[in-house]
């Protein structure tokens, strides 16, 4: 899960924390698995259910912002201690982990290449390594891309509302820009994106290769998509046409709250913290349809195993469980996290879903459509260092203070120095 970004919103709610090393067994004779998790995978429901058919097992929830899960991971794979005995792996930094493998049980040797059939082939990739040989983790939800607009301000701006003729306006990122420029002139009160921030990622996620080649050399400085991304981006934001908002920051909320922008890029994930947001007055206002450039990914995650743990075995039986298809529909069904394997996301209940938040919009054959022309940007070893001083020189040029050729070459300077 995701993308995510969603963890430095959703993710705020619960914390616990527990020293030690991994599980441990009771003395109840109960065994101790702890679930290291950001934001809201769904779980709640389905370990109790877990727990009631195992006895002999007790799970414990660890839920903390997905930057902090991140840091302190690393700190404990490092240090040896600390982890918990299944933990997360954003697919934003599964390839920072994957480098740390000799951390990780490799879960083949618990049959998970067995199940590789379950999964889209590029999911189950990104969480292998040693050209499949060493399984990292198993695949929970993914991030396929849409677009999400108040058609109430469109409306208002003299712009088609239904989904279909929506889509119809911005085939490409260019033409979304077009539709940005008519918005800005009709509805100069109301900014027609939240952040160039999210534009620029979802641009770049529609490519290949972004940052890093796949032989994992650093590109970004010759990719020039790279800098197609970031110019359109940042065209948006120097026409004022976008709210310069930390995305699900509380200002964010707040922006949604009042109304103050009218699209959003956004996975399947993001619908929840959308309505989160705006509340119930937005109730139909907001929809979602496909996004310009077809396809695209944000977020979506895996579960490990770090191997500082004192039951390998149940945790990976746990893991395999959590993500298998059944799990897969119900926390779809539950959550509006989209299953990364085929199979359910091509399940006719699945795509027969609406959301009645969003209008009442098919978001399972919207998010499928999408899942299914998806074409993964490879993640570099370091990605989730360089990534962000592109976001932040974003936002200098959003709130004017400094022009989009500068914070480019201030971004690509700093990003070169972190991919060292």
């Amino acid at each position: 899960m995701s993308k995510r970004l969603v963890g430095s919103a959703a993710a705020a709610m619960v914390m616990v924390m527990v020293a030690g090393c991994g599980g441990g067994s009771q003395a109840d004779g109960k065994i101790e698995l702890s679930l290291g998790l950001f934001s809201d995978f769904g779980y709640d429901k389905l370990i109790e259910e877990y727990q009631a058919s195992h006895s002999n097992i007790k799970i414990e929830q660890r839920k903390v912002k997905m930057e902090q899960h991140n840091t302190q991971l690393a700190t404990q794979l490092a240090g040896g201690r600390g982890a918990a005995d299944i933990v997360a792996l954003e697919e934003g930094v599964v390839s920072q982990f994957r480098a740390s493998k000799d951390k990780f049980v490799n879960l083949a040797e618990y049959g998970a290449k067995d199940l590789k059939d379950q999964w889209a082939g590029w999911k189950w990739n990104q969480g292998t390594a040693d050209n499949g040989e060493f399984v990292l983790g198993l695949g929970t939800d993914m991030g396929s891309l849409g677009l999400c607009y108040r058609a109430d301000l469109f409306a208002a701006a003299g712009l088609p509302t239904d989904r279909a003729e929506v889509a119809k306006l911005w085939p490409t990122w260019a033409d979304y820009a077009k539709v940005a420029d008519q918005f800005a002139g009709k509805t100069p009160d109301v900014k027609f994106v939240d952040t160039a921030r999210n534009v620029y990622k979802a641009i770049l996620d529609q490519t290949e290769e972004g940052y890093f080649a796949k032989d994992d050399s650093y590109i970004a400085e010759k990719n020039d998509k790279v800098k197609t991304a970031f110019d359109q981006a940042a065209a948006l934001g120097t026409k004022g046409q976008t709210g310069a908002l930390e995305p699900f920051s509380q200002d964010w909320n707040v922006a949604l709250k009042q109304g103050s922008f009218a699209t959003t890029t956004c996975p399947a994930w993001a619908l929840a913290l959308i309505k989160a947001g705006a509340g119930d007055a937005a109730a139909g206002k907001w929809d979602v349809t496909t996004a310009p450039g077809g396809g695209g990914n944000w977020g979506g995650s895996f579960l490990a195993v770090p191997k500082q743990g004192k039951h390998p075995k149940e945790a990976y039986e746990l893991a395999k469980w959590l993500t298998a298809p059944e799990q897969q529909k119900r926390i779809f069904k539950e959550t509006g996290n989209l299953p990364s394997q085929p199979k359910v996301y091509q399940d006719s209940e699945v795509q027969a879903t609406v959301n009645e938040y969003f209008n009442k919009a098919p978001v399972g054959q919207i998010f499928a459509t999408s899942a299914e022309s998806l074409k993964p940007t490879y993640r570099g070893t370091k990605d989730s260092k360089v990534g962000p001083v592109f976001g932040t020189a974003l936002t200098r040029v959003e709130q004017g203070k400094q022009s989009a050729a500068d914070a480019w070459t201030q971004a690509l300077k700093e990003a070169t120095d972190a991919a060292k």
